[in-house]
């Protein structure tokens, strides 16, 4: 099939493809696309069935006959896929429009929409590589062999992505995060696995309908098979129960406005006890009797879909609480600040459980020259039971623009992006805490949930549940706090365990080692959710071995690459159609 020559190079000059149809069918793509995943809310059931065909337009144009006879047509292919990507980042990532004109400082509209389109061109690279790739496989090897490559090709464009830009956000895998049949190869492959799989659907697809000769036959006979081994998959397979807990735990939702003053400094009458009393007395207080609660009112899924908020059984006050969370947000706590330290401590206390609280931190580090310098982090803070400070988790993955401004002598205005912006320090080591009821967990802050090969090295250090602490505020009513969700869903399904989300403003949630949301808090309101959780201890092929999968799929495109370029090019001239194709 590699061997066979591809006679679309004789095609005559009046059978070639506008480039304009090539486009519009990428166009077609990037629309499809982002329809696979959440827009401004939760994800409809019919969405998730556009991935299985969403490549299809874009795979059409890329590899027809008369569009690879045009002289230019790896140019061509590679600009069409480029196009195709920016535009699909633009429909896919339009929040941080908003987010940039809300909260940037004053960026005018104009600058917020340069800042979309200079992320989307950056990031369309990688379509556009694939679009190169992808024809490049089409002269050297054939029409069925560079739609066999593409699954390959894509999925390891995505690891690049993870690994080189670090913005691996809506993979085409999290589409299919309530599909729990195909989700059952996340614990093996990650979600570049079902990425795989449905990039292999859509050039099945394509390849039935293209190609010809016995090359047809032998793709629809793979086809075949490949359906008929899903299907008794699927037909054998039982659905997961619900997954046992055994424990409880207070995650609070302080909903605090990103563009509002949160220092606490002053005082406030109180209404009830006419007497003025400190601003942080009063909201701190607030957090505390919160942050109490075994038993609130909750969605037995997913908010804002329609579900009523149900009041919960079997607990009770007494009920023992074995972990509190308090979410990354625009609050005035810092880990120097007795008050913080004093109010973490009689909570524990109060409780007996174990709190993690979002806070800005500080350190010393090394600077330059070995002078020791004074560092600021974006950190979890840890408290025993008993009131004791027993850790902290310093974030790793930080937020370029947001939490850290790469080449600071360029983008000098990049300091307007957030109020809170900073150099912020990198932490260097993934902790585990224990629970109040013995077992452990694992934290990690807002952005660093869609790394999967950064987070399963908590569950493989020990982490029997894993929390995630995030401010979504600053994303407003766009898709990206679902967007958000879905991927944090994602690493409790590769690596089983719980996951409790813990946000500022909405999703806060409590997910299962399938995915599956089993109570929310209502978006956008001060309020606490009582989630009940579990622990797991087994690891999986995901959490033990990471991206193996994805990096097989690497060393099978830099081989067929290999193969290419030292393979000699057919001559146009001397083509001919072959059978095989």
């Amino acid at each position: 099939m590699l061997a066979a020559a591809d006679p679309s190079l004789s095609a005559p000059p009046r059978a070639r493809v506008p480039l304009v149809v090539n486009l519009l069918l990428g166009f077609l793509t990037s629309v499809l696309l982002d329809f696979c995943f959440p827009v401004a809310g939760p994800l409809h059931r019919w969405q998730p069935f556009l991935a299985w065909i969403a490549l299809v337009p874009l795979l059409a144009g890329l590899l027809n006959e008369r569009s690879a006879a045009h002289p230019r047509y790896l140019s061509r292919a590679a600009f069409t896929a480029y196009l195709s990507g920016v535009l699909w980042y633009v429909l896919n990532c339009y929040w941080i429009y908003q987010t940039m004109l809300y909260y940037g400082g004053g960026i005018p509209p104009i600058g917020c929409a340069g800042i979309v389109l200079l992320f989307s061109a950056v990031l369309g690279l990688y379509f556009g590589v694939f679009g190169l790739l992808t024809a490049f496989f089409r002269r050297r090897f054939g029409l069925t062999a560079a739609l066999l490559l593409a699954p390959f090709l894509w999925t390891a464009l995505d690891l690049a992505a993870a690994r080189i830009t670090s913005v691996p956000w809506d993979q085409l895998g999290y589409s299919q995060v309530d599909n729990l049949w195909i989700t059952r190869l996340a614990p093996v492959t990650g979600v570049y696995g079902i990425t795989f799989v449905l990039v292999l659907a859509n050039a099945l697809l394509l390849a039935i309908w293209t190609t010809r000769g016995r090359a047809n036959i032998r793709i629809r006979a793979v086809t075949a098979i490949v359906a008929l081994l899903a299907i008794l998959s699927f037909l054998l397979s039982k659905p997961p129960t619900p997954a046992p807990t055994s424990s409880t735990a207070v995650l609070l939702q302080d909903n605090l406005s990103v563009d509002r003053d949160n220092s606490w400094v002053g005082q406030v009458y109180n209404q009830q006890t006419h007497t003025w009393v400190p601003l942080w007395n009063r909201n701190i207080d607030a957090f505390l009797n919160a942050s109490e609660r075994p038993c609130t009112p909750y969605y037995p899924g997913l908010p804002e879909t329609g579900l009523k908020l149900q009041q919960p059984t079997g607990c009770s006050a007494q009920t023992p609480i074995s972990l509190i969370a308090w979410p990354e947000a625009p609050s005035p706590f810092r880990g120097w600040d007795p008050r913080f330290t004093s109010a973490m401590a009689a909570l524990t206390q109060l409780t007996g459980a174990t709190a993690v609280a979002g806070n800005i931190a500080a350190g010393v580090i090394t600077g330059s020259a070995g002078v020791p310098a004074y560092t600021e982090y974006n950190s979890a803070t840890v408290f025993a039971p008993n009131g004791q400070q027993i850790g902290r988790y310093d974030k790793i993955h930080l937020v370029p623009f947001g939490e850290y401004v790469p080449y600071r002598s360029v983008f000098f205005f990049a300091h307007h992006l957030t109020q809170q912006i900073g150099d912020f320090g990198r932490g260097t080591r993934r902790f585990v805490f224990p629970t109040a009821d013995g077992h452990s967990f694992g934290v990690f802050i807002c952005y660093e949930s869609v790394f999967a090969d950064e987070v399963r090295l908590f569950a493989r250090n020990g982490a029997q549940v894993l929390v995630n602490i995030s401010d979504d505020g600053w994303y407003g009513d766009t898709s990206a706090p679902w967007q958000h969700l879905n991927m944090s869903r994602m690493r409790a399904v590769e690596n089983r365990r719980w996951l409790l989300l813990d946000t500022n403003s909405g999703i806060t949630a409590a997910i299962d080692p399938y995915g599956r949301v089993t109570q929310s808090a209502p978006r956008h309101v001060f309020t606490s959710l009582a989630a009940k959780y579990g622990y797991r201890s087994r690891l999986t092929f995901y959490t033990r071995y990471g991206d193996l999968f994805a990096y097989l799929c690497c060393v099978i495109v830099i081989a067929a690459l290999a193969l290419a370029l030292l393979r000699k090019k057919t001559s146009p001239q001397l083509s001919a159609p072959s059978p095989r194709e």
